[in-house]
């Protein structure tokens, strides 16, 4: 088996690397002398572990903001079938370029893409809709579904079976 140490500091399969990125989940800003801490750990190896999965691309510390709490006028997840020859990767990365577009994620099932969509008003989002969505070859159906209430907002890194 695999030492946590051969997988590298970077590794979310490292159980230390793990608990550093749940404390971070529940607050981004926690100074790493508190993690160090709470872990039993030098301040330094907390920092170089950030560091190191920061810099491998396995950890983005980032503020997530409610659209609900913000009050955003629209917020929409809209279900999109591609339309033939187009595949969902190509209107995946047209999409990906709009600012309202938050979320792409192509999916198996009823749709090929779904996609969060953040407005400050129902009018841009109508325009939203019009312009990028209705009329558009490479889409042959959208649903949308309106945001009511946001219950969770958190992605969480879930153990990999071994």
């Amino acid at each position: 088996m695999e030492s946590p140490k051969s997988r590298g500091i970077a590794s979310t399969e490292d159980d230390l690397n793990r608990a550093i990125i749940k404390m971070l989940q529940d607050d981004g800003r926690l100074p790493y002398k508190d993690i160090a801490r709470t872990l039993q750990v030098s301040e330094g190896t907390i920092r170089n572990r950030v560091q190191s999965m920061k810099q491998s691309g396995a950890l983005k510390i980032v503020a997530l903001a409610d659209p609900m709490a913000i009050r955003y006028k629209a917020d929409a997840m809209i279900g999109i079938k591609v339309a033939s020859p187009a595949t969902p990767r190509d209107v995946a990365h047209r999409l990906s370029e709009l600012g309202e577009v938050v979320y792409v994620l192509w999916v198996s099932g009823r749709y090929d893409l779904l996609i969060e969509v953040v407005c400050e008003t129902r009018g841009a989002f109508q325009s939203f809709l019009e312009q990028h969505c209705f009329g558009h070859d490479d889409i042959d159906q959208i649903e949308v579904m309106s945001g009511i209430e946001m219950f969770k907002n958190q992605f969480l890194l879930k153990r990999q079976a071994q």
